[in-house]
């Protein structure tokens, strides 16, 4: 309990980096490494709107430039206080080349989160074992 109060608290520090000039939508990340590792991210946008980078995508790939590429838990939060803030599709397909099986905690404002699995975020989901499955044609 304790790891996932931190996680959305380092997401929440993450959140005030944020660079969203054109939105004014901030949004922080933090991502748990299997080892506990912890790695944060803020959303990135860029004029070129495509070019921008989601907080979680930039938490994901600050990790894997470290070496890591097991997750435990992303934690996400933003200035929503009335719902939780949950990644867009981009993000969970990112989120999925790294397993199905690890937790996400979409927040609210106040701190307060919801527990699920990426799986549950996103059933049937494509991913790297789909590359290496052999079909009948």
């Amino acid at each position: 309990m304790d790891v996932i109060c931190s996680l959305v608290q380092k997401s929440q520090e993450a959140r005030n980096q944020a660079y969203c000039p054109y939105s004014n939508f901030r949004v922080g990340a933090a991502v748990l490494a299997s080892d506990g590792a912890v790695f944060t991210g803020c959303n990135v946008e860029n004029a070129s709107y495509p070019a921008g980078l989601c907080a979680e995508r930039t938490a994901i790939s600050k990790a894997v430039s470290e070496g890591y590429t097991s997750f435990k838990a992303i934690a996400i939060a933003s200035d929503l206080k009335d719902q939780f803030i949950f990644p867009c599709g981009v993000c969970r397909q990112f989120m999925r080349e790294f397993g199905l099986e690890w937790n996400v905690y979409p927040t609210k404002s106040d701190g307060s989160y919801r527990q699920m699995t990426l799986k549950e975020l996103l059933p049937h989901s494509f991913g790297p074992d789909d590359l290496s499955a052999r079909y009948n044609h």
